[in-house]
């Protein structure tokens, strides 16, 4: 099937329920994704910042990039003139970084908590009790330039779907609490980005508002990394 095809069934079936389809789009070509493009998607995800800032120069203005990798705040400022939203936001030393870097740019940055969900200790995120922390931190109340839009989180990898339901259920039932008590009246704090490819259909059982997918939309990743052509931010 064709990336055309793929991203069809994958819409169709994703978007029924109201939920946003992020495509995947590390370590693919311009090319490849200029094609998910014309067959309607503009939303993609990078984990890479030299990645993403050399493909937002070359593709279509009004793509939404997300960064969903791993940030180290010392490469937020390439990104900061034109990301939409940042996925993994897992310190307050990172959340400051976003927000003065979107301040130069006159800009505030939608961003995502991600938070340690996983059995598993390769995984990023805060702790519950860390995240309450930076929510309640006087350093987080005069952050004019961030919107914190939701929570992300990554399951276990592993086959054992009830292990991945209770992490799923676990990182919504948080998701209620913190908008209860920091966020009732804010609409803007909706978002919860779990699943991909192998578990996308229990992440949005149990509440999840985004997905993220990649190989099954664009086929076999390309092991061959993608080659930056402007200048390395790395």
């Amino acid at each position: 099937m064709s990336i055309a095809d793929n991203l069809k069934q994958y819409k169709s079936e994703v978007e029924a329920d109201g939920v946003k389809l992020i495509a995947v789009s590390k370590t693919q070509s311009a090319e490849t994704i200029l094609e998910a493009y014309e067959a309607g998607q503009r939303i993609f995800g990078e984990n890479m910042v030299q990645e993403m800032v050399d493909k937002q120069a070359q593709l279509p203005e009004d793509i939404e990039w997300h960064l969903i990798g791993h940030l180290q705040s010392n490469k937020v400022k390439y990104i900061a003139p034109f990301v939409r939203l940042i996925h993994g936001v897992d310190s307050l030393k990172l959340l400051q970084e976003i927000n003065k870097q979107a301040l130069k740019h006159k800009r505030v940055i939608d961003c995502l908590l991600q938070i340690y969900i996983a059995d598993e200790e390769t995984k990023f995120g805060l702790a519950h009790d860390e995240a309450i922390e930076l929510l309640r931190s006087a350093e987080y109340a005069e952050m004019k330039n961030i919107r914190i839009t939701g929570l992300m989180g990554i399951a276990t990898n592993t086959k054992n779907e009830k292990q991945i339901i209770i992490e799923f259920n676990e990182l919504k039932v948080f998701f209620d609490g913190l908008k209860a008590s920091f966020f009732k009246n804010e609409d803007s704090f909706k978002e919860i980005s779990t699943g991909m490819s192998a578990d996308y259909k229990i992440a949005i059982e149990e509440g999840s508002t985004m997905v993220r997918i990649g190989s099954s939309i664009f086929g076999k990743r390309i092991i061959k990394h993608f080659k930056n052509t402007s200048e390395n931010p790395s």
